[in-house]
């Protein structure tokens, strides 16, 4: 049997809580905070063993994305959402960018945060056409800001990442930069949220 939680809340409506309340809730969401990147990194290992009809695993994808933003210099926010772009291919199929940009959000550039969140648009370029969509559905994004740069992402990291003998880097070797992307005061709609 689960012992439960002590200390523990006092309201059984939200809209009763007290500072009392939220000062207990808080001590138990800081500590899911801290282990976010831990979260995310064991999330990510289980795509290790999906190979949905690919030639690589998920997980494999993802590190060629990596490796390939890397070393094509890009900076370290732009590595971590190269690595986590698919994260949510097997929980959200039909969004799996929304998906991953909300877990990315508020430790990311808004222009960043489009990227991933609109990257399964761009991608479509590619390859749309041969299954019957728009292969200009990316369109309705030129003139932003972010548009070249999501181009460049896909075309460059994501769309060529399905190779059996690309040398990816370890995913070891990425796991300090999630954790320092995830460490970021996190920000909501241009305000800092608490976290510890």
């Amino acid at each position: 049997m689960n012992k439960p939680l002590d200390p523990r809340v006092g309201f059984t409506r939200l809209a009763d809580a007290t500072k009392a309340d939220f000062d207990v809730m808080h001590k138990y969401m800081a500590a899911e905070h801290a282990h976010l990147a831990d979260s995310v990194l064991n999330h990510l290992r289980l795509s290790g063993d999906q190979q949905p009809g690919l030639q690589v695993t998920r997980m494999e994808h993802a590190l060629q994305t990596a490796t390939r933003a890397f070393k094509d210099g890009a900076d370290e926010e732009m590595v971590v959402c190269a690595l986590l772009h698919d994260i949510g291919d097997a929980l959200a199929p039909d969004n799996h960018g929304a998906f991953a940009s909300e877990i990315l959000r508020p430790f990311i550039s808004e222009a960043n945060y489009n990227i991933v969140r609109y990257h399964p648009e761009f991608q479509g370029y590619f390859f749309f056409d041969k299954i019957g969509a728009d292969k200009n559905m990316r369109e309705r994004h030129r003139g932003k800001a972010w548009f070249d740069t999501c181009h460049h992402f896909c075309e460059r990291w994501d769309m060529p990442a399905f190779d059996p003998a690309y040398q990816s880097m370890p995913l070891s070797a990425f796991e300090p930069m999630v954790r320092r992307v995830f460490d970021k005061q996190p920000v909501h709609n241009g305000v800092a949220l608490p976290t510890k």
